[in-house]
């Protein structure tokens, strides 16, 4: 069982990021902290009891990984592409207590479970070796918060809540197939669209606000 964990925007400096969402959501998200296996930093934002929204980003002052980051994180090019089409709701990441399970029932598709860390939190994080989405990002990257818990509730509560997680794809029903053969629970809304991109609707003390 594969459960919605968080919704990613992955920018092309931490900065584009944070003042995306600010425009967006009228709302300044707290930092997160630094992966020390990935060279990323991150910002962000409590969504409920077990669910958020990450802004991730090269941490310029970290030294390159041994590694592909995640996230596709090294193809600037690429990121940047996708952050000027309005593809910034990039990825989501899904959650299981069977980790290894699953990546075994579907070799290569996920990647290889690594230990990862922010600060003294640890996690354990399905990674490809290219570091890249699972399917350009139609399939949620994999991770398992072993026996710490979910990290959402010690984030500070600024009043957001998702309303609404939504896929626009030009195959509804290849997508709706995909996300059942992986078990997860709570896909996001699928529609019939020109172009793959997600979209969050998100109740804020400003009131409703899209995030794209």
């Amino acid at each position: 069982m594969l459960a919605l964990d968080h919704l990613a925007i992955v920018a092309p400096t931490l900065a584009e990021g944070i003042a995306h969402v600010r425009e967006s959501l009228d709302l300044d998200i707290p930092e997160g902290g630094r992966h020390r296996e990935m060279g990323t930093r991150n910002h962000l934002l409590r969504l409920g009891e077990a669910l958020f929204l990450e802004v991730i980003a090269v941490d310029p002052e970290a030294p390159a990984p041994d590694r592909p980051r995640w996230f596709g994180l090294d193809d600037a090019a690429a990121v940047r592409a996708d952050w000027e089409s309005g593809r910034r709701l990039r990825a989501f990441v899904a959650r299981t207590n069977d980790l290894d399970g699953v990546l075994g029932r579907r070799p290569g598709l996920f990647g290889s479970a690594l230990r990862m860390s922010r600060g003294a939190l640890s996690w354990r994080f399905a990674l490809r070796g290219d570091g890249a989405l699972p399917m350009d990002g139609l399939l949620p990257c994999l991770m398992d918060w072993d026996a710490a818990g979910h990290p959402a509730r010690a984030m500070p509560d600024l009043g957001a809540r998702l309303r609404v997680f939504r896929l626009d794809h030009p195959d509804p029903e290849g997508a709706a197939s995909l996300y059942r053969e992986i078990g997860l629970i709570d896909p996001p809304e699928i529609r019939e669209g020109p172009v793959f991109r997600y979209t969050a609707e998100i109740e804020t003390p400003s009131g409703p606000r899209t995030l794209a």
